[in-house]
């Protein structure tokens, strides 16, 4: 099944096994984000978020390029208070991507420039052909990441190393990004795709609720001190007892078969 967003701006197919792939498919100006295509991800995520049968999410772009950029063009003759609402339509995107419940898997078949890097940044998993590059080059516009890219990358890769990449612009290859954890994986650009769904269909047959728990301690508690994010692991860990999901895979364990989620009439917590 594939269908159309947002007058074509995002594609998105069910691959089955619960996953579904988004791509973005402005392939003419290599998928670049400008307002537009933002708001079409905010509102084709969120309406993911709150679907049960939607387990895990590939998110890809069309063409050369994962995504290139952000819209050059529309920010020429920004004042600094579009400049700062751009910036925050950003930040409600990929805030919305790390609350999300299903896991996402970005998958990088080309550039992933700029705010394209800051969206597979915002990812849970990032899957790299071995022909990609990846980079902030703002620097050379005067200007710096401003969808969370400072934040992030220097969660991801360390002070350093995003200190090195935003201040020269310069661009790493996919086996340097993998070197510096920037990546999870590498493949030849051939394999990539298939590669990537069969993980996302591997990780689709794991809990759903205990996924989402673990997505949500992860991320909230990264910047947090280490006893307010052990509270958040207790909270998250005793709401797992909630749901059908931990009664079922205790009883799999014991009954030494595989665990059968999602199949008990169980819902999302």
């Amino acid at each position: 099944m594939e269908s159309s967003s947002g007058k074509n701006s995002l594609l998105v197919e069910d691959v089955g096994g619960g996953v579904l792939a988004l791509s973005i498919n402005s392939p003419q100006t290599l998928n670049a984000l400008d307002g537009q295509i933002l708001q079409h991800l905010k509102d084709v995520l969120s309406a993911f978020a709150k679907d049960p049968k939607v387990r895990v999410v590939l998110l890809t772009g069309k063409g050369k390029a994962f995504v290139a950029g952000a819209d050059i063009s529309a920010l020429s003759n920004f004042a600094p208070e579009q400049a700062a609402e751009f910036s925050r339509n950003g930040y409600e995107l990929f805030d919305l991507m790390e609350r999300m419940p299903q896991p996402i898997v970005a998958v990088i078949n080309g550039f992933a420039l700029g705010g394209g890097l800051e969206l597979a940044l915002a990812c849970d998993f990032r899957f790299a052909a071995e022909g990609a590059q990846l980079g902030f080059p703002e620097i050379f516009l005067g200007i710096i990441p401003g969808f969370g890219g400072t934040q992030r990358l220097a969660s991801v890769a360390g002070v350093s190393r995003a200190k090195e990449m935003i201040f020269t612009g310069n661009k790493v290859d996919a086996s340097s990004a993998l070197a510096c954890g920037l990546v999870d994986r590498v493949f030849p650009e051939e394999r990539l795709w298939d590669e990537s769904v069969a993980f996302a269909k591997d990780l689709a047959t794991r809990s759903q609720s205990a996924l989402s728990q673990a997505k949500k301690v992860l991320n909230t508690s990264r910047n947090l001190p280490i006893q307010e994010g052990l509270r958040l692991e207790n909270d998250a860990f005793s709401s797992c007892f909630e749901h059908p999901d931990s009664r079922e895979g205790i009883r799999a364990f014991l009954e030494k078969r595989k665990p059968e989620f999602g199949k008990r009439g169980s819902e999302r917590k």
